[in-house]
Parts: structure tokens; sequence; C-alpha cells
């Protein structure tokens, strides 16, 4: 499952598109400094988009992962048929890492493969976020069945958001299982990198 992704967006191209979406972000933290990272990985900080008290909405940066049980992080989470009322957030990505079993003969290394929305030049995907002992906040990707895109990589994927989804989810205007779907038939692109 996703345990890599990058993330290149500056912070106005994040305000104009959030803005374009009818969302205002906040910085209550103070506007971040979004370095420009080809990977982001499990346990590192990256930014995310969050509710904040009394109904703002912020940009923030926070952990990727929360200790679960034994202290694996957990960095994916099912979404099937939950709903979560509480601590939605979204995470700021250009892309995700898929990685599959070497095509090669006597490769030794995974293949690692690149995903990409189709037609957008950055996405957001849904998350949680919560309050972790001795971390802080962290947050978590979602994740759903694999639309056809990712069924030939994987069998799951990371629930990726549409621009018109975006106030919904943040707000809980609208179903969680109706809002987290696999994307259709040519919604992602994907590219070989390694």
């Amino acid at each position: 499952m996703c345990n890599e992704y990058s993330s290149k967006v500056d912070v106005a191209t994040v305000n104009a598109d959030f803005a374009a979406a009818g969302i205002a972000l906040g910085a209550s933290e103070g506007t971040p400094n979004l370095e420009a990272r080809d990977s982001i990985r499990i346990t590192e900080t990256a930014p995310i988009v969050r509710g904040s008290e009394g109904g703002a909405v912020d940009l923030v940066q926070r952990r990727w992962s929360w200790p679960g049980p034994g202290g694996r992080p957990v960095y994916n989470f099912r979404s099937d048929n939950r709903e979560f009322p509480g601590g939605r957030c979204l995470i700021v990505a250009d892309g995700f890492y898929e990685f599959t079993d070497p095509a090669e003969p006597g490769k030794k290394r995974k293949d690692k493969w690149r995903f990409t929305l189709a037609g957008e030049p950055w996405f957001c995907i849904a998350g949680l976020w919560r309050a972790v002992p001795e971390l802080g906040e962290a947050f978590t990707m979602l994740t759903t069945a694999p639309g056809p895109d990712i069924a030939p990589y994987h069998d799951r994927q990371v629930a990726v958001l549409r621009r018109a989804d975006w106030a919904a989810w943040l707000g809980g205007l609208a179903s969680a299982k109706a809002l987290l779907q696999p994307l259709p038939a040519g919604s992602l692109m994907v590219e070989r990198v390694g």
C-alpha cells in the first residue's frame, strides 16, 4: 500500500486552488514553508488541510502516521463502510507511489510506479488526523478498493478526492461512503520511475 508520495506544490498555489474551490484557508500556526519534495515517507512531516477551532480550515504540517498496535505505524486506514464524523483532513500531493515485484529477471529491487491525477497538476488524498500523546498531531491516508488504473499494481488505492469534493469532505457535508470511491478508468496516469 502507498508508503511514499510526493508534494511539490507551493503555498500560493494551494491557497489559490482552495479559494477557487470555495474554501478560505487559514494559517493559525503561521504560513507553513512547503518544501518541494519528490519523496515523503512514513513518520515524516508533510502538509495537510484540516478543520480547526471555530470551523476554520487550516493548512498545517503534521507527521504522517501514528503508532498503532504493537508500535507499527498507522499510515493507511481502510475506509470501507465507515463514515468518519470527525478528524477529516486533506493531504496535499502531486503523486503517489506503488511497488510491484520486479518484471526483469534477476532484478532484486521492486519496480516503482508513480501515479498522478490526469489533467491536474496536484490533488488531495482523503485522510484523518488526530492528537497523539508525545507526538502532537498526526495523519493517516484513507484507502478504498482499487480502481481499474491501480488494480494491476495493488489491491488497494489511496482515496483521491476531486476538487469539487474537498469542501464536502472537510465539512462532513457528504457521506464518506459516497465520497471515498475508487476512481474510474483513465483518472490516474502511471509511469515507471524505478
